[in-house]
């Protein structure tokens, strides 16, 4: 069987408990036509590129899995007629990943830079810019220049 991997967003206004839903009626779909879910990732809400159905937020919800292409057909179909679902992108790969999808992993790499502490603490106290001292380090070619135009 071919390996699958779909992308789905929902209405941001949506809870939760009904992304849950939707989602778990789509792998009990897949588990009765003979396939199998490897991955289920919920990504949460995320902003969107441009508004779609005049939503600038939405639930994104990712499945890998390996189902008959009929079964595709019939997922995507349910979940063209749910009102819930903004957009759906499905694509066949050639293996089922085990392991985090880059969104989740890169969502653990940023909690790792909220540790660190302000860049501000780690500088050293900057000194004030003084007019003085720009007029000092001007070359003395500039300086006799502009008074030799006049």
């Amino acid at each position: 069987m071919p390996y699958y991997e779909n992308v789905f967003i929902a209405r941001q206004d949506i809870s939760s408990a009904q992304i849950e839903t939707i989602t778990d009626s789509m792998v009990t779909l897949i588990d009765e036509t003979g396939g199998r879910v490897s991955r289920r990732e919920y990504w949460g809400v995320r902003s969107l590129a441009y508004r779609m159905k005049k939503n600038k937020k939405g639930h994104y919800v990712l499945l890998n899995f390996e189902a008959p292409s009929s079964t595709v057909l019939e997922m995507e179909r349910q979940m063209r007629l749910n009102e819930d679902i903004l957009r759906i992108l499905t694509i066949k790969t050639d293996d089922l990943p085990e392991e985090p999808s880059v969104v989740m992993a890169n969502r653990g790499e940023r909690s790792r830079y909220r540790d660190r502490p302000e860049r501000n603490e780690e500088r050293a106290p900057r000194r004030p810019d003084s007019t003085e001292d720009a007029v000092a380090e001007k070359p003395a070619s500039e300086t006799s220049s502009e008074g030799e135009s006049a």
